[in-house]
C-alpha cells in the first residue's frame, strides 16, 4: 500500500500548478484548465483520506466531484465560445464585458 504522504505531496503539487496557471496566464481557456487541475488536487485528496481510512464515502465524493468537473467544464467551454464570438477573443485582459 502507498503512504498516503505520497498522495498528499502530488496533490499539493497539482494545486500550486494550477495556482501558478490561474495567477500568470491571462487565456482564458488556459485558466479553465487551471481549475480543472486544482479540482483534480482536492479529488485526490478525497481519494487519499479515503483509501487510508478504509471509508468508501471519500470516493463517491470523488465520483460527485468528477460529475460536477465535467459540467463546469462544458458550461465554462460554452461561455468561452459565445465570448469569443462576441468580442473575438478570449484574452481575460481584453474582454471588457463587465465595465460599463
Amino acid at each position: 500500500m502507498i503512504p498516503p504522504q505520497y498522495e498528499l505531496i502530488l496533490s499539493a503539487l497539482l494545486f500550486c500548478i494550477g495556482l501558478y496557471g490561474i495567477l500568470t496566464r491571462r487565456n482564458a481557456i488556459i485558466v479553465l484548465m487551471s481549475v480543472e487541475i486544482i479540482l483534480n488536487a482536492a479529488i485526490l485528496n478525497l481519494v487519499a483520506f479515503a483509501s487510508y481510512a478504509n471509508d468508501p464515502s471519500g470516493q463517491v465524493f470523488a465520483l460527485l466531484a468528477i460529475a460536477i468537473a465535467a459540467g463546469e467544464a462544458a458550461i465554462g467551454l460554452a461561455i468561452f465560445l459565445n465570448v469569443y464570438v462576441t468580442h473575438g477573443t478570449i484574452e481575460l485582459d481584453k474582454i471588457k464585458i463587465l465595465r460599463w
